[in-house]
């Protein structure tokens, strides 16, 4: 979906009075009793939405006020959270959250751990962080080399650029200001990126948002272990299965290249459970009931499932 369509679905929702909205919750939540993947459905709600005892919301902002400030998040709640009407209330905290809240809320990302239970997943930001291509080269016919581009948001991407700026193969490379004197290097479109074999992924303010678009493609991913995640459950992904995991100083990049540079079986085998985890998240009404059932826990832990749609 582009901007324009994401944006005019967006608006065209806020003409959808709550009681009609409230109707296709209702459908929804039986569809989820008898659909094919309610497994699926129930571990990744029980994943999403980790809290356990009942909390007090009562001072919580209302969704029918919930800020419209940053508003592609804002849609993407309102998406889920106008079914339960404009009364109800809930904490939530839009933007790149690397902390846990002291209160349950909202958010589009959390810390990976056991102990980020206040944390709870939302699909926010989607049209950033949910959007890959085809990607139409297969992984033996690419460039056997290593890219990344990005902005040196933190030290561990500085400390990329340092070590492998001038490699003589691989093209890793910023795209702003400049690192100890280095000066940027040109931009790379997700096509071009997508001509080499080893996608570096790095994390920024919290998670790496190429991860899952250098996850759809048919290069072999190799990061280091994440330390945030996102709808995308970045925690539950396996190194060595879903990805290569490379040391946080990055120093074994070289050697993790060369090693699956010469056992391509090794690396097809890594794309395609990559793939898979891909496709969780490519049907839109399985997306729905598992996001409605996130919110539905929260209210319904919070006190407010009773109170009825205006």
């Amino acid at each position: 979906m582009n901007a324009a369509m994401f944006y005019a679905r967006g608006l065209a929702r806020q003409l959808v009075p709550f009681r009609l909205a409230n109707s296709q919750r209702a459908r929804l939540l039986q569809r989820a009793d008898v659909h094919p993947d309610c497994d699926e459905i129930a571990w990744r709600v029980a994943y999403y939405n980790k809290l356990t005892d009942p909390f007090d919301a009562s001072g919580a902002t209302r969704i029918a006020d919930v800020s419209r400030d940053r508003s592609r998040y804002y849609l993407d709640l309102d998406e889920t959270s106008r079914g339960f009407g404009p009364d109800r209330r809930l904490n939530y905290l839009f933007g790149d959250i690397r902390e846990v809240p002291q209160i349950p809320s909202v958010v589009k990302s959390r810390p990976i751990g056991a102990q980020n239970a206040n944390s709870v997943l939302l699909k926010l930001n989607k049209l950033r962080h949910f959007k890959w291509s085809n990607d139409p080269v297969p992984f033996r016919n690419k460039k056997a080399s290593a890219v990344w581009r990005g902005t040196p948001l933190n030290a561990q991407r500085r400390a990329l650029v340092r070590a492998y700026y001038h490699h003589p193969v691989f093209d890793i490379g910023h795209s702003s200001q400049e690192v100890d004197g280095l000066p940027p290097k040109a931009p790379l479109s997700h096509a071009e990126q997508m001509q080499f074999k080893f996608f570096v992924s790095l994390e920024g303010n919290d998670v790496a948002t190429n991860l899952k678009w250098g996850m759809a493609s048919n290069m072999l991913v190799m990061s280091p272990r994440p330390r945030f995640e996102t709808w995308f459950m970045e925690g539950r992904l396996e190194p060595g299965k879903h990805f290569v995991q490379l040391l946080d100083d990055l120093s074994d990049l070289e050697e993790k290249v060369a090693h699956y540079s010469a056992h391509p079986d090794e690396a097809e085998e890594i794309i395609s459970n990559a793939h898979k985890w891909i496709a969780l998240f490519t049907n839109p009404s399985k997306e729905r009931i598992i996001a409605t059932k996130v919110l539905a826990k929260y209210f319904a832990l919070s006190g407010q499932l009773e109170d009825q749609i205006q």
